[in-house]
């Protein structure tokens, strides 16, 4: 049976210790899995679980005062996505030390008016304010995607831009958390047309597969990544072989855990393994687990 994955975010003002006891008993008796960030601005999270749990998941969450307007994002998932339910106090739901105040931020551009701006062939900047090992496999068509490893990097990004502050901007990111932020942190440097795409690449996918978003999009589960449309676009190639790939593998040598791009064959010859070091290091394991 499928799974539901349902990814949400909202900046909303909340007392989080209080909510993350109370939040995470509720999670443990619905059976779900996921991890939830909460913090004083607001909520970040994804969940996964059947239907049945994931409407109840967000019946719930919608019954709060606070969050009766926050939106989700759902999509099928084969494999369980999670091990286990988390739900954390932090100082920011995505942390980037901006000090930037989000009652302040770009406006909400739909994937509808996304979508139409390259159709018309407008005159427009889409930035990514994603990660660089996220953007490797998959981005918006002619996007900028800045070479930062971490989120907080995105202020080395700003130097660049000078030449972009009177331009038509659209920033965007998985789910709309990050480039929210990303957007207030513009609109403080004094950029004049700030737009960030409504709910991410997976609100846009989710209506125009297989449109602008090319390759595949980063997810931060066991998944790894998901296909942008029907057609499962590829915009890398495997490390090994040199064949169109797009998805990721987390090394099997827990103590390395490296993303790496290999097909399937390679995969199976590397043991799911990033080097023949980890995987001479997981055969050691496991045969010392087997001689137990």
């Amino acid at each position: 049976m499928e799974l539901i994955v349902s990814s949400f975010y909202k900046y909303v003002n909340l007392d989080p210790e209080t909510f993350q006891k109370e939040h995470q008993e509720f999670c443990n008796s619905l059976g779900i899995k996921g991890k939830v960030l909460v913090a004083k601005e607001g909520i970040n999270g994804t969940i996964s679980g059947t239907k049945e749990q994931i409407d109840q998941y967000e019946s719930k969450l919608r019954s709060y005062k606070e969050l009766s307007n926050i939106t989700f994002k759902r999509n099928g998932s084969p494999i369980p996505p999670f091990k286990k339910m988390m739900v954390k106090v932090r100082n920011e739901i995505i942390t980037s030390r901006f000090n930037v105040n989000t009652d302040k931020v770009g406006k909400h551009m739909s994937p509808k008016e996304l979508h139409e701006l390259y159709e018309k062939n407008a005159d427009f900047i889409i930035i990514d304010a994603r990660n660089n090992y996220e953007s490797k496999i998959g981005k918006f068509k002619n996007a900028m995607t800045p070479n930062i490893a971490i989120f907080r990097d995105f202020t080395k990004v700003i130097p660049q831009m000078k030449e972009c502050k009177d331009k038509k901007i659209v920033l965007y990111c998985t789910g709309g958390v990050r480039c929210e932020k990303a957007s207030a942190l513009l609109m403080k440097k004094g950029f004049k047309d700030v737009n960030q795409l409504d709910d991410g690449i997976l609100n846009y996918i989710e209506q125009y597969p297989d449109a602008y978003f090319e390759g595949r999009c980063f997810v931060f589960d066991d998944r790894l990544s998901i296909p942008s449309g029907v057609k499962d676009s590829v915009i890398t190639l495997c490390e090994k072989c040199n064949v169109p790939c797009g998805e990721y593998i987390n090394c099997a040598n827990m103590k390395c855990d490296k993303l790496t791009i290999y097909c399937p064959d390679c995969n199976k010859k590397m043991e799911s393994a990033c080097s023949k070091r980890c995987m001479n290091i997981v055969r050691k394991i496991a045969q010392a687990i087997e001689t137990k």
